[in-house]
């Protein structure tokens, strides 16, 4: 079993372009998939933002980012970014999971979603906000 953790960086429609910043400083590949992508247009004009999106560098670099949805709320200097943590087995998130959500207010519950086997977002109780999955294959 693996885990690693991953900074996850929030933006408000300029997450393709810091992606393809830190890429062209940082080298790597570049991997992003839109709110239409998914299906989850909730904006017509926020359709090609960025709900994932990561740079993955040989050299060990790897940055998380996507753009925050108008109708929730984001300042950038209240929430610029969650810590990610993303594993292969579903018990071992399950188990962390458990253990991080203690006093934690939950932001969206550990199940299943459209992009990955199981996913789910909280804030600890320190202020922290962290997304834990079980990594699936990206076949886009």
């Amino acid at each position: 079993m693996s885990v690693t953790t991953t900074t996850h960086l929030n933006f408000r429609g300029s997450a393709r372009e810091a992606l393809d910043f830190y890429r062209s400083v940082f080298g790597g590949r570049t991997a992003v998939v839109t709110y239409k992508d998914v299906g989850n247009v909730q904006s017509e004009n926020e359709a090609d933002w960025v709900t994932w999106g990561e740079v993955v560098g040989d050299n060990g670099f790897h940055v998380m980012a996507y753009d925050v949805p108008s109708q929730s709320p984001w300042n950038q200097g209240e929430n610029p970014f969650f810590v990610s943590v993303r594993g292969d087995d579903a018990e071992e998130i399950g188990s962390l999971w458990h253990r991080l959500a203690e006093g934690s207010t939950i932001v969206r519950p550990l199940e299943p979603a459209q992009w990955a086997p199981l996913y789910g977002m909280l804030t600890d109780r320190f202020g922290v906000t962290w997304v834990l999955d079980v990594a699936a294959a990206y076949n886009g």
